[in-house]
């Protein structure tokens, strides 16, 4: 199976987007790759791998699943990559923010 979605985070597909992209790829049995719609694919279970693609905001990628669980993976895949991370400065601490309201 296979699933072509276009990468919303404004990071791309670098540093907390990827992190939470490869945990998430890691959970399920299926043999998981991606890359660039046009392109070569990796593995979705290697940080180094999915980094290494330089997948920037807004460019399609394809994601692909082979396994009892593709689907539900692709699923979940899917959501993470089309949906925007609140965090966009990466270090997770939304209690500056808090702290100012």
């Amino acid at each position: 199976m296979e699933r072509i979605v276009t990468v919303v985070p404004e990071a791309g597909l670098h540093a907390r987007p990827a992190s939470k992209f490869v945990q998430a790829a890691n959970r399920f049995d299926s043999e998981i790759t991606v890359g660039r719609a046009d392109g070569d694919a990796v593995s979705a279970n290697s940080m180094l791998a999915v980094t290494g693609l330089n997948i920037e905001h807004g460019e399609d990628v394809r994601i692909t699943a082979e396994g009892d669980d593709a689907e539900a993976a692709l699923d979940e895949l899917e959501a993470l990559l089309t949906t925007p991370v609140e965090d966009e400065d990466g270090d997770g601490d939304k209690s500056k923010e808090e702290a100012s309201e």
